[in-house]
């Protein structure tokens, strides 16, 4: 089961916290169709928040498909985000494991690291972004005289 942990300071709306924190889960297999989430009065427990604030994360992650309430049963698992190189126990997680404990090593902190990934993963991504948006308005480039 899913632990939720709530960053105060973070900036981050707290539903949207628990929200990104289940679709992570998903996205590591730590979470499979049919694993119940913990109920609100679980979640209040365990954070202090308002129960009001984790039935609006719920009903967010159900709007997008990922789970479904099941009346006095509580919220289940409807789909999963894992794919195979991301599981918890793949090898690419043990690389990236690897180089974080060299960058740590290299006197990087939580923050450094993670500024660094961003700006790779925004590097990376970005003509993928570029050509999504492209796509979904219908959009065309013209490069060296050929339609693109």
């Amino acid at each position: 089961m899913v632990e939720y942990r709530i960053d105060r300071r973070s900036g981050i709306a707290t539903y949207l916290q628990i929200v990104q924190q289940t679709k992570q889960a998903l996205r590591l297999g730590l979470l499979q169709p049919g694993d119940r989430l913990p109920t609100a009065k679980e979640v209040v427990a365990a954070t202090a928040i308002n129960p009001n604030t984790v039935l609006k994360a719920y009903r967010e992650l159900e709007r997008e498909g990922l789970v479904e309430p099941r009346p006095g049963l509580g919220t289940f698992v409807r789909r999963s985000l894992a794919r195979p190189g991301a599981a918890a126990d793949s090898p690419l997680r043990a690389e990236l494991a690897a180089w974080t404990d060299r960058a740590r090593a290299a006197g990087l902190d939580r923050e450094d690291i993670a500024a660094l990934i961003a700006s790779v993963l925004d590097e990376r991504f970005r003509d993928d972004d570029t050509t999504t948006a492209r796509a979904a308005t219908g959009e065309s480039t013209v490069r060296n005289g050929e339609n693109g």
